[in-house]
């Protein structure tokens, strides 16, 4: 007989707060993969996450729990997915079938 376990995983959480476009705090941050004055690129829990801006420094960086206190005037900040979409087949694909 066959005992199957079910592994059930901890959903994945990040926090992010902006304070008048000078002052970003982010928690569930995994790597800093490239910073400037103008851009830092992070990998987070949720996803690749770039800031942009001018004068950017990283004032706090806690590697053991994922913080990050970043000041600057904050232009934006964009999550891309590191996930394959899943229908990634094109228009045309599907019309000449």
């Amino acid at each position: 007989m066959e005992v199957k376990k079910e592994v059930k995983l901890e959903e994945k959480k990040s926090n992010l707060a902006l304070e008048s476009r000078k002052k970003l705090s982010l928690n569930g941050v995994i790597e800093v993969i490239s910073f400037d004055e103008e851009k830092i690129l992070l990998n987070t829990c949720l996803g690749m996450l770039t800031v942009k801006g001018q004068g950017l420094k990283m004032n706090k960086l806690d590697v053991q729990n994922g913080d990050i206190l970043i000041v600057g005037n904050i232009d934006s900040f964009v999550y891309t997915s590191t996930q394959p979409k899943k229908d990634s087949e094109g228009i045309f694909k599907r019309l000449f079938k």
